[in-house]
């Protein structure tokens, strides 16, 4: 075992000379390796200098062009979805407001009036940016309103969002829609995935008791009981709350 030497300290016995010896060889060894690997990745680089500059420049178009790109086309496309969509959220806002030719503003929405957009034109010609996502919850609303409730669902399926309220409330809405295709299996699994994407206390008890009426008409009654005991355990000043005895009875009943 290599032991602590001093500096400029001269080995004495022969067992110290080779020890010696042999870590001057060992150390030698292992700055030649060194040296060596550095050769060796010279040479490498050397030899492949014009493909890495290739690379590296690629890298560098690619990220000016990403940021040129989000400057100069993406930003100015964004603001002039944003200012063609005002007239159809206008006609949508006054139709879901008013009492009156419902049907008549809903359809301006979609298809445009007054010689400016509709949602749908707003979809075909801005769909990359925010504005165009934003148009297909808009248009599945103003179908749902309709009574096209396959339109409805693709939109509203094609529509993608985090948003605490509005992600929600587009699955609720294809699970209305499903409801009104007669397909209750289909609406109650869009009613659990609205419930489960908001802790909103206008949003959660509404789609958790829409869902445990439908699980209640499908004989889930387990699944029923689950739902609306979330309703009285973390909603129990909601409007919801004061169906959930009654719904409970039923569930428990059947």
């Amino acid at each position: 075992m290599a032991t602590y030497q001093k500096r400029g300290y001269k080995p004495k016995t022969k067992e110290e000379v080779e020890e010696h010896v042999q870590e001057e060889s060992t150390t030698a060894e292992v700055f030649e390796s060194l040296d060596e690997g550095a050769s060796k990745t010279e040479a490498w680089v050397e030899n492949n200098q014009k493909p890495i500059f290739i690379g590296i420049a690629v890298i560098v178009v690619a990220v000016l062009g990403y940021l040129a790109f989000e400057k100069f086309i993406q930003e100015p496309k964004e603001l002039e979805a944003s200012n063609e969509m005002y007239q159809a959220q206008n006609y949508f806002n006054e139709a879901v407001e008013g009492s009156v030719a419902k049907d008549s503003l809903f359809n301006l929405a979609l298809s445009g009036g007054e010689g400016k957009y509709g949602f749908l034109d707003i979809i075909d010609n801005y769909g990359s940016t925010k504005a165009g996502n934003l148009a297909h919850y808009y248009a599945g609303m103003a179908y749902l309103n309709t009574n096209k409730y396959q339109e409805a669902i693709d939109q509203l399926d094609a529509f993608e969002s985090e948003d605490a309220m509005l992600a929600p409330l587009a699955k609720g809405a294809i699970g209305d829609a499903f409801m009104q295709l007669d397909q209750p299996e289909e609406a109650l699994s869009y009613y659990e995935e609205a419930a489960s994407k908001s802790d909103n206390n206008f949003v959660a008890p509404r789609f958790l008791l829409k869902a445990a009426k439908v699980a209640i008409s499908l004989n889930e009654n387990d699944k029923a009981v689950s739902f609306l005991n979330r309703i009285e355990e973390d909603y129990s000043e909601s409007a919801e709350a004061g169906e959930v005895p009654l719904l409970l009875g039923v569930a428990g009943a059947e």
